[in-house]
């Protein structure tokens, strides 16, 4: 039965119980594309080796990392956002999980390398329509 809350059995937290969101862009489009395509840059491999680090430390009921589709950030991909912090990541590759792990999500820092420096100038939701 629907509460109000967002909430599943079967992980026993609503998504309000988590620390913090990671989305994980795995947008696919055509490969010609001028923009890009996240999901043709190994993004579904990050996620992967996200969730396993995660659940490796026993964390996956603490820090959600789940797909997105597209951030609007495709020049930008493998695109990784983490809130609530709302750090915008581009350029991710499988090797960047563990310090990504490590330093954003259970430090709170921010790795300037990978850092999306002009994603909270322009909203992505504004720039593909939705705002």
């Amino acid at each position: 039965m629907f509460n109000g809350a967002v909430r599943t059995e079967r992980e026993g937290v609503g998504m309000e119980g988590y620390k913090k969101h990671i989305f994980i862009c795995e947008n696919l489009r055509d490969a010609d594309s001028p923009k890009g395509s996240c999901g043709r840059k190994s993004s579904s491999e990050i996620k992967i080796k996200l969730k396993a680090a995660l659940k490796a430390r026993g964390l996956e009921k603490v820090y959600r990392a789940n797909t997105a589709g597209c951030l609007g950030m495709c020049e930008h991909g493998p695109t990784v956002v983490i809130y609530p912090q709302g750090v915008w990541y581009g350029g991710v590759t499988t090797d960047d999980v563990d310090e990504i792990l490590e330093k954003s999500i259970l430090a709170d820092e921010v790795i300037e390398r990978l850092l999306i420096k002009d994603a909270k100038k322009e909203s992505p939701n504004e720039k593909i329509g939705f705002a």
